[in-house]
Order: C-alpha cells, then structure tokens, then sequence
C-alpha cells in the first residue's frame, strides 16, 4: 500500500531529496523541481531552491497536470503549450522548456519530478535530448520510489540512482570524493583517459583548469588531469556538490600530449599557449632574462603574439605590480606622437587640454613600456626616445625641466630594423639600445602541435564569450589546420575560431564543411593514404545513388553501432559523427521506419 501521508514521506527523506536534485542537475545542465502530492515544494535548483516546504500557488499548470494525469509531460515551448494559454502569470514566465514524470507508488502520484530550462541552451538540449533525458528521469524515478519511499536506505554515498545515471550518460563523468579519490567513473570518461578502471577507481587524481583559464567565469574549459605517471588534457566542467566533485567532460575532446615542461612551467606565463620546441625553448629564455633591467626587441611577423610575450615578460619581472603600458608606434599619427608619448603642460600649444596631459612614457613609470610596431615610429620622435632610454627622463611639451622615469623598454616589430637602417628609416643607435636582448617569436607554421592546442583555446574562449555551448571539432578538421600556411599566424586562427563557433549548429561538430574557402584553398597537398571512419562510406557514394538506398544503408550502419554499444557517445564515435547528429538521424528514421 502507499503511505498514508505522502507528504510527510517525502520530507522526512528531504536530505536524500536534496542530494539527488543537486547531482540530477549538474549531470542533466537543467533546473530540477521536485514536488509532493499536496504541491509542496521538496527540492529545487536554481531559482526553484526557493520556498522549499512552501505549497505552490494553483497556476503550477504543467506540474498539477503531471499529478492529475499520472503521465509523463513534455513541453518544448513553454507558454506556446495547450496547458498554459489561460495561465496569469504566462506574460512574465521564464520556463522556456518542460519535462515532468511522476513518481508512481501503487498507482498513486504521489510527486513529480520537474526539468525545467530556462536558456536557450537548456532549451535546446531537452528539444534535442528530450526522449533520452526522459528514459533517464523515469528510470530514476522508479529507483527513487523502490529504493527510498519504499523505506529501502539509498544511502548517503552516490547510491544506485546516480551509478546508474552516470553509467548510462553520453558524456565523461568522473566523480571524486572530498580526498580526491574516484568514487565512480563511466565507460565514456575511461575511453577518453584510456585506462581500466582498475587503475583508476579509488586511486588520487588531480583536475585542475590549465593556468590560462583558471580565471575563467564559466564555461567548458581545459583541464589538466593527473593520475598515476600521466596527464591529459581534457575540457570539462567541475562540478562541487557537498563531499564530492563531479567533473563533466566535454562531448568532443583534443588529444594532444602535455610534455614534463608544462608542470613545471611558471603559471605567470600561461597565457603564452604552446608547447611545441621552439615555444619551449622560449619561455625557457623568458624565465631568465625577465629579471634583467635591459631593453629587449621582439622580431616575429604579424599575429604572433608579440604583446602577449611581452606581458609575459613584465609578469616575470620585478616590476609585475607596477604599470605595463603598450603603445601601438603604428596607430598613433605622427602629429599626435609627441604629445600622447611626452605628454603636455597646460597651455602648451592651442587646442591642449587645461588640465594639460600626461604621456605615455611617464605613466609607465616604475613599471614596463611596450612599443609595438617601433619600425613605424618617425625619425623625430626616435630621436626623443633614444634621449628617454639614455637619460631616463621625460621633457613634456611646453615644460622647462624634464621629469626622470624609470621604464623598461619593450619593443617589437615586424619590420626587418637592419634594412630600414639601410634605407635610413631607422636610427642605429636607437636600434642597439633596444635590441640588448633581442627575442623571436616562431610563426604558428613552425610550431608542430600547437595548433590543435590552440584551437581549443579560443573555440572555448568564443564560445565563453558569445554564451554558447562548447562545440567539438573534428579530427578531420583537426589534421587540416597544420597543412594551412596561417600567413595571419595565432590572430588569424583566432579569428577563424570565432568564425567556426558562431556558425556551427549547436550541438553539432566542427567538420570540414565548416571551414571558409580561403582556409580550404590555402591547404598544402594532402599526403596520401590514411584511413577514414565507416560512416564516411555513405558520403561517398556517387550522384547516382538514390537518396532511398542511401538512407537504408544509414539506417543499418546505424541499427549496427547501436547493437554493438549501448552508449550513444560511443556509437557516435564508430560512425564517425556527433552524439547530436546521432540523435537526430534516429529520430529521423524512429518518424520514417523502413
């Protein structure tokens, strides 16, 4: 029989309650509301944490229905639904998505439990995941009914509801308890760390966000993971529930490897991504010269970061704590140089400012001056900096004594200074005084196996910015990148990140399709051989394969795959498409049957 109070069952177990909401929705990413019999809120997240013990008000349409009915709703478009066009409150709303399931006793109802989205992005993933996320929820619901209202202790670890969950989801899951040690680990996380769990369960791992990201708000980011001899990039997102963490990785993960440098390499230089041999080498010449009060020039082309180095470089310094000032030589017009460089007194010249105005230079003081582009500068104001650099002192426009600074110089150009020298473009002596330490920063070309690792980078740092899911990227698209010649070098790959993240579909990869004509043009020969996924095969047939006989050998590769792993994320793998693209062609096929 069921109990005779509902209620009061269900919020004498309201601690088991509340761990179970908090971990269903950090693996689901949706917003959870659990509810009794009586309309009494149990559990909530997000904004449904609040007026727990509460009843709700009789306008909870979507939940009343799931009690009344006993069935199963989901509502892709809330406010559009049937259930809510007389709702009062539709005009201020913010439900954009719905799936409710009973929790059944005897055939009683005696509560629901409620996903809600109330993004975009949630909306989206139940509109794309709404079968899977019920299978999930109904499964659970019946554990939750047998297991702990049938008076059965689920207990206070992660308990068979959450085991069962985690096996079965698409995605990586790793879980830790509060020593670091896993406690639970599904077959998708042990292929992406390829290991057993026999090496892995119960053993300490270290998750931690590499040091370019550790100040990021949100978001997937790249995670060093640690454990035994070995580490693995993985982008992820952790997770915090009580004792235990719980670290989701993303559907689509890089693969490159992280040499013993990285560990030891000095988080104040983090941002400078890459770990090719000749990145190595130079944040090795970082680390040593940045202590140094002597000038230093960075010669490297367009895009390669020079500012970025440069930073660095003032990050490792003594004077970290004090101003870093970069002037771009090649944006200031050369009228205006004097005065935003040196500065002006009140009244210097007509038109100044009758505060007057400090230059550049000066506000640097103490700190680190960077001139970009320093092959632009005109020969009048290299004269006045070389003056600056020797004395260590400032005259501003229209003062009678100088004022002294205390400046490193930076300086950087993609100009060859020998050849200016020549052409008498660039003073000499100015060239020594600033090329004391000179460095040079490789073009992304010569940097074999940095592209794949910042290509992650900055389709996780768009993807931050713009609010969107983190995308994967093919390997596909992942072995092209290299053969491209990047005249534009890690400014131009940025860019084409920012471009691929705002035009592939949500949910979907990165593939080849994706990529602008000008990146595919540019693409060195091809060496040949090399093997491609099965699912390949089908893109390949000729024109003069029907469209009806294709779609019956893709229903049969797919029947397959699905035969062979009950996890989609792997079936997805052998066919050599996203887990998004997988669902949709079996709804496609669910709709069409052959």
């Amino acid at each position: 029989m069921p109990p005779t109070s509902t209620s009061s069952v269900l919020q004498q177990i309201q601690p088991t309650i509340f761990r179970f909401t908090k971990m269903l929705a950090s693996v689901l990413q949706l917003d959870v509301e659990i509810v009794d019999a009586d309309m009494v809120r149990i559990s909530g997240t997000g904004p449904f944490a609040k007026l727990i013990g509460k009843k709700l008000n009789g306008n909870s349409r979507l939940l009343s229905h799931v009690l009344k009915e006993k069935e199963e709703k989901v509502v892709i478009q809330s406010r559009v639904d049937q259930l809510c066009e007389d709702c009062r409150d539709k005009g201020s709303c913010k439900e954009k998505a719905f799936i409710g399931v009973p929790i059944m006793v005897q055939q009683v109802c005696v509560g629901v439990i409620s996903l809600v989205a109330l993004t975009p992005e949630q909306q989206l993933r139940i509109k794309e995941n709404a079968h899977e996320i019920s299978e999930y929820v109904r499964y659970i619901s019946h554990i939750f009914v047998s297991k702990i209202i049938g008076g059965q202790n689920a207990g206070d670890d992660l308990g068979e509801v959450f085991t069962s969950l985690i096996e079965n989801m698409d995605q990586g899951v790793l879980v830790l308890d509060e020593n670091e040690q896993v406690r639970s680990i599904n077959p998708v996380a042990l292929k992406q760390l390829n290991c057993t769990p026999e090496k892995i369960l119960g053993r300490m791992v270290n998750i931690r966000p590499r040091p370019y990201q550790q100040d990021a708000a949100s978001g997937y980011l790249q995670h060093i993971v640690t454990f035994a001899d070995r580490r693995e990039i993985i982008i992820g997102q952790m997770h915090r529930r009580q004792n235990y963490q719980l670290f989701l990785m993303a559907f689509h993960q890089p693969h490159p490897a992280i040499p013993d440098e990285q560990a030891a390499s000095d988080p104040r230089i983090g941002h400078i991504i890459g770990e090719s041999r000749p990145m190595r080498v130079l944040k090795a010449l970082l680390t040593r010269v940045a202590t140094s009060p002597s000038s230093v020039l960075i010669v490297s082309e367009s895009g390669t970061g020079k500012e970025v180095v440069a930073r660095a470089i003032h990050e490792l310094s003594g004077r970290s704590n004090q101003p870093f000032v970069a002037i771009n030589c090649a944006a200031i017009p050369e009228a205006l140089q004097e005065s935003e460089l040196f500065g002006y007194l009140k009244g210097a010249f007509t038109g100044a400012s009758t505060a007057g105005k400090v230059g550049l230079i000066q506000s640097a003081n103490g700190g680190t001056l960077f001139l970009d582009e320093i092959g632009d500068m005109s020969l009048g104001m290299q004269a006045k900096l070389l003056r600056t650099i020797e004395n260590r002192e400032v005259q501003p426009i229209g003062a009678s004594k100088p004022v002294p600074v205390d400046i490193r110089i930076i300086a950087a150009t993609h100009q060859k200074l020998e050849q200016f020298i020549a052409e008498r473009k660039f003073r000499e002596d100015l060239f020594y005084r600033i090329n004391v330490i000179p460095l040079t920063i490789p073009p992304l070309r010569e940097r074999e196996g940095d592209i794949e690792l910042l290509a992650h980078y900055f389709i996780n740092l768009h993807s931050n910015r713009i609010g969107g899911v983190y995308p994967g990227i093919s390997p596909e698209v992942v072995k092209l990148l290299p053969q491209y010649h990047w005249p534009g070098n890690v400014r131009e790959l940025s860019n084409l990140m920012e471009y691929l993240v705002n035009v592939v579909p949500s949910g979907d990869i990165i593939d080849e399709s994706l990529l602008p004509p000008n990146i595919t043009n540019g693409l060195r020969p091809r060496a040949a051989g090399g093997t491609e996924k099965v699912f390949e095969s089908i893109r390949a047939c000729d024109a003069g394969t029907s469209i009806t006989m294709i779609e019956s050998m893709e229903r049969q590769m797919i029947e397959e795959a699905l035969s062979r792993h009950k996890n989609k994320k792997l079936a997805a793998d052998e066919l050599g498409i996203g887990v998004a693209t997988l669902y949709r062609k079996i709804n496609k096929y669910s709709a069409n049957p052959a």
